[in-house]
């Protein structure tokens, strides 16, 4: 059996600009529906249609396949049905045959949990469907009006019924739709045949099509059950953190005297000491020399190396030097000047307000900004994995 995925995502917004790159909850939002397909069980292959060079490029980066949508598909009238069929056409030009099932995301609808895509596939095969949507249960009583005339939709105001005795009806939340390929060639339509339903739950139902609504999806995408669970190297050889913009906000005080001061995150020693009781070694690569540097690092009882231009570069002598293979090395930056460092480190981790570019390649995008948490949400996330992984 085949399956794939497609989340078409335009380069072009009217009410919000660049929103399909946007960063929400710590990711570019197209990133999280591609982060949902390629860790969903079931699906085989994950392609995302775009016009836009970023978000193709975006796509590649993460592991998906890029698929350039013609520019007469990428209109503000244009159904994201020809965008699916476009898309399986060109897998035809491929010599691939349609798959079994299509899996349909919208990247506008960024708040999944981590089972959801399965759970739905498996809904749509046990009831021997042929297509599926996600949904929410409405509990709203919806009113129409037509030129001034108020009408009631679902219920009669004049025999109101307590919410529990009415029957249930579902809200279509854009989140995810599962299909047969036949559904969509024959009718031009993501839903036919026998239809059922994946009920979501409120939180997993907010889509991005207002400002507001980012703000929303960004502090939901934040709350502990949508986290995606980190692929940590099998050995800790070593956690090397950049200095300004990760274990600082990236500001500075400076006095009429020219010395800077900085702001830290007092929690961040709780995590750090943590992490050393369970002997993971730990440093700090800063480019400047600064005496706040050295002196945080002394109050951390972590080493640090100052005065570093090229952290790629040290950060390889310093892996050969103490026979450290890099996959073991877990590097957390914040922005450009961090990539290369990133690029060779087993497991690259961004703080949550990092550069966009260094957003797009991090394996593991914390929730909190720099100098906010950040350090200390990493300590906790991996002593508990460490604690996880000792014999009971």
């Amino acid at each position: 059996m085949k399956i794939i995925a497609i989340i078409p995502a335009r380069g072009g917004s009217k009410r919000i600009r660049g929103k399909n790159v946007m960063s929400i909850g710590g990711a570019p939002l197209v990133a999280h529906s591609i982060r949902h397909c390629l860790a969903a069980r079931q699906v085989d292959e994950t392609y995302v249609t775009s016009d836009d060079e970023a978000i193709l490029k975006l796509t590649a980066e993460m592991g998906a396949t890029p698929v350039a949508r013609p520019l007469e598909l990428a209109g503000d009238t244009c159904t994201s049905e020809s965008a699916l069929i476009h898309v399986l056409d060109w897998r035809r030009e491929q010599g691939l045959p349609d798959p079994d099932y299509l899996v349909f995301l919208q990247a506008t609808s960024p708040v999944r949990r981590l089972d959801d895509i399965d759970r739905a596939i498996d809904t749509l095969r046990k009831q021997g469907a042929d297509s599926l949507f996600s949904a929410t249960i409405n509990k709203a009583l919806i009113w129409a009006s037509n030129d001034g005339q108020l009408t009631p939709i679902n219920y009669n105001f004049h025999q109101r019924r307590r919410e529990q005795d009415m029957a249930i009806q579902y809200r279509e939340n854009g989140s995810i739709y599962v299909l047969r390929p036949s559904v969509l060639r024959e009718n031009n339509n993501r839903l036919g045949g026998k239809m059922t339903v994946y009920e979501m739950d409120t939180l997993s139902s907010f889509q991005i099509d207002e400002p507001i609504d980012v703000e929303i999806c960004d502090f939901i995408l934040r709350r502990p059950e949508f986290r995606f669970p980190p692929r940590w190297p099998q050995k800790i050889g070593l956690l090397a953190f950049d200095f300004d913009g990760v274990m600082t906000d990236n500001a500075a005080w400076v006095d009429q005297e020219g010395v800077e001061s900085v702001r830290c995150w007092r929690s961040d020693g709780l995590g750090i000491s943590r992490l050393r009781k369970l002997g993971v070694p730990m440093l700090i690569l800063s480019t400047e020399a600064n005496k706040v540097v050295a002196a945080r690092a002394a109050k951390l009882k972590i080493e640090c190396i100052q005065d570093v231009p090229d952290k790629a570069k040290a950060l390889r002598e310093i892996c050969q030097s103490r026979n450290i293979p890099l996959e073991e090395v877990i590097f957390v930056g914040n922005d450009t000047n961090d990539l290369p460092a990133l690029s060779i480190a087993g497991l690259p981790v961004a703080v949550g307000d990092s550069h966009p570019d260094v957003l797009r390649i991090a394996s593991l995008i914390l929730r909190e900004r720099g100098g906010h948490g950040a350090v200390r949400e990493l300590c906790d996330l991996l002593a508990d994995h460490l604690e996880k992984q000792r014999p009971s």
